[in-house]
């Protein structure tokens, strides 16, 4: 019985991720299809909506994700929904784009809460031992919001209007929050003398080498997918179907990757790292060598879901096994991080791209695993000079 009220909290969660992601990723391909829905307007102003988004977030995970230590994640997980469902909901009526812009700026502050309130709830219900697991799990909402939602979306708007894409997601957003609040015992949380801070989890101990990996392994990894498109359209002139068809593969590969969390249980995190961490920075050096051979990046790309996922996985065990009292904190500085180098990625490498090639790209992204590849191995050579 215990275990059913487990699976059904870590559905809740799953489904929460693959909610707030098919929001983050779905007004890109429906971009033009909004547009057309204000005189005047291009797809590049609606894109607008999801820089702001993404802005959005990191800001509101960097200033409000300690709502969790503070209330409960639980209760901020469910605050945060009833905030994104609103904001969908203003979103699906907007009659400008500024107001649709605005409305997805506020459903980027609820996400920054609840991507860390889902986080440090992951950690609270998962069973001793199985830790990884659990989180491989709830990391598959990225995948149905990638597989699923941006398709549903797409298929909405050309069927319905785009209107009923963030009508359905808000009312997914308000259903996922009644059923948070129905789904009682969310796992015993360690409550701190002092109301915790997201700035204040800077100065906990050993955080900043965890945080610099994984800056660096978001950069690598957001830097080379920004430029993944524009390489098989512009440089291969290959159909945007393709373009799809890739990250589709990516995505099943990011999902396909869960059941492999109960390894990391099995043989522990500092080994499954080292292995996580090399296989993704050959991963890397194979897009480089394959970066004009189109069928092969696809088989790649498959891999490089896989090792994304794992990599994702030992990288926020380490930062929610850090500080318990402070979880909700950190998991916030693991979102703003994050969304930061969404942009950072792209910034960084259009000039490598521009000036270089995608395969240029992929190298980098090999190097800037490196960092995450020599904490792996420094844990390793620690844990057998213990046993020695």
């Amino acid at each position: 019985m215990e275990r059913a009220v487990i699976s059904r909290r870590v559905l809740l969660l799953t489904a929460a991720i693959a909610v707030i992601g098919a929001n983050s990723l779905a007004l890109s391909p429906i971009a033009a299809t909004v547009a057309a829905s204000y005189p005047g307007r291009s797809a590049a102003d609606v894109v607008t909506a999801a820089a702001l988004y993404g802005l959005a977030t990191a800001c509101g995970a960097l200033m409000l994700a300690s709502l969790s230590d503070r209330i409960g994640a639980e209760r901020a997980l469910m605050r945060a929904l009833v905030v994104l469902s609103a904001s969908l909901g203003v979103a699906a009526l907007s009659p400008a784009v500024w107001m649709l812009i605005a409305a997805q700026a506020l459903a980027g502050l609820a996400a920054g809460v609840a991507l860390p309130a889902i986080y440090t709830l992951t950690a609270q219900v998962a069973e001793k031992g199985r830790e990884s697991q659990t989180l491989s799990f709830v990391l598959t909402g990225w995948t149905l919001s990638l597989v699923v939602g941006v398709g549903l979306a797409a298929l909405l708007a050309d069927l319905l209007h785009w209107r009923a894409v963030f009508a359905l997601l808000a009312l997914a957003a308000v259903g996922l929050a009644l059923g948070i609040s129905r789904c009682r015992g969310w796992g015993m949380r360690t409550i701190g003398e002092t109301p915790s801070s997201t700035l204040k989890a800077l100065r906990i101990p050993g955080i900043h080498p965890v945080l610099l990996n994984v800056a660096a392994y978001m950069t690598a990894f957001y830097g080379l997918y920004t430029y993944l498109g524009p390489h098989l359209g512009e440089v291969l002139q290959l159909p945007t179907s393709f373009a799809g068809l890739v990250i589709a593969v990516y995505g099943l590969g990011f999902g396909a990757a869960a059941p492999l969390g109960r390894l990391v249980d099995r043989y522990g995190a500092v080994v499954a790292a080292c292995v996580t961490f090399a296989s993704l920075m050959l991963v890397y050096l194979g897009l480089m060598a394959a970066a004009a051979l189109p069928l092969v990046l696809l088989a790649l790309c498959l891999a490089w879901g896989v090792a994304n996922h794992l990599g994702l996985n030992l990288l926020m065990r380490q930062l929610a096994e850090i500080d318990p009292v402070q979880r909700g904190a950190i998991m916030g500085l693991y979102s703003a991080v994050t969304y930061l180098c969404m942009f950072a990625g792209a910034l960084l490498y259009r000039p490598i791209f521009t000036h270089f090639s995608f395969a240029a790209c992929a190298w980098t992204s090999a190097i800037l695993v490196l960092p995450a590849l020599g904490w792996a191995l420094g844990q390793w050579r620690r844990k057998q000079a213990a046993l020695e």
